[in-house]
């Protein structure tokens, strides 16, 4: 089945429109039936295109089936502006697989082989994924970080700059994840007046002006989050995120896609922790897992508002 036979659209056009427009697409990771749920009905309740973003671990979680069955019983329609999009996969199968499956955008992640290596197999990814409509993102540099078993890396090297322009020649990407001080999971600094570099970002939007770019590692681990989890039993220190300021910037350099992963964790363990806490006689999952739903819900509202600007876009472009 193609994506187009559960409502989906690919990120082309809402990613160009974004970038016309100066605002950016959350690309919110999914994993269940509740974090699904959530984040799709505050993409309708603002009004606002969404991509629904899998990961590898995550697609061996739900399993192939469940998951697309999950996606069809939402009956997704085309004017919504929504996408399923293969977080980074990291071989060309798993790609050709998700496509297959009826994925509208993969995101081919080969950014700890050589740049030659990385060049060949996006493109052939690439390839594959038009042919069928598909969008797909590539990503240059490497974003440190540990998220699952699938995204992790112990270094960090930003993008350059001299080879942005020979990558997406060479490759035909969509858009490209750029490495310019993000990391993935809730440690992203050190230290609270680390900052993005601007000026590796300034000089690729300058190479690429009409090219939409990708920020992952993006979260910005909101303290009360973090606060809520600790004050009912939970163990988070030192966590840091990337200070929404700082995020807004991103997005007037033609960063159109912002990645967020780790704030939704973070909310739906908050919610969770607070109705097991609040209630320790609680054993029915309906009752906390909505807690944690809820707080999923108000998170994704929340960034799709603050951070990405993508709020009422559906009838606005």
């Amino acid at each position: 089945m193609t994506y187009q036979d559960f409502g989906l659209v690919n990120t082309n056009n809402m990613l160009n429109k974004a970038l016309k427009h100066g605002y950016a697409i959350g690309a919110f990771n999914m994993y269940n039936m509740e974090t699904f749920k959530a984040i799709l009905a505050a993409a309708r309740e603002t009004q606002s295109p969404v991509i629904l973003a899998v990961s590898e671990s995550a697609l061996d979680y739900m399993g192939d089936d469940i998951l697309m069955s999950m996606i069809r019983g939402a009956n997704i329609k085309p004017n919504e502006n929504i996408a399923l999009h293969l977080d980074h996969g990291h071989s060309y199968e798993i790609c050709a697989h998700a496509i297959d499956m009826g994925f509208s955008s993969v995101m081919i992640d080969a950014s700890k082989l050589p740049f030659k290596d990385n060049i060949e197999i996006s493109a052939r990814v690439a390839k594959y994924a038009h042919k069928h409509n598909v969008s797909v993102e590539a990503e240059l540099g490497v974003i440190s970080g540990h998220e699952d078993k699938n995204t992790k890396s112990d270094i960090s090297l930003f993008t350059h700059p001299d080879d942005v322009v020979e990558f997406v020649l060479k490759t035909n990407v969509d858009s490209l994840a750029v490495a310019i001080g993000t990391s993935h999971g809730a440690y992203k600094r050190k230290s609270s007046t680390e900052k993005l570099h601007f000026d590796i970002l300034a000089k690729i939007a300058e190479l690429l002006p009409d090219f939409p770019l990708v920020l992952h590692g993006a979260s910005n681990i909101p303290k009360e989050l973090v606060k809520i989890i600790n004050t009912n039993g939970g163990e988070i220190t030192n966590a840091r995120g990337i200070p929404i300021d700082q995020l807004r910037q991103a997005v007037t350099m033609n960063v159109c896609k912002i990645n967020v992963d780790s704030d939704l964790r973070l909310a739906f363990t908050a919610g969770i922790r607070t109705t097991l806490k609040l209630h320790p006689d609680s054993f029915n999952p309906r009752e906390y897992i909505a807690t944690g739903m809820g707080m999923v819900y108000e998170t994704v509202v929340g960034e799709i508002t603050d951070i990405m600007n993508s709020a009422n876009r559906l009838f606005n472009d």
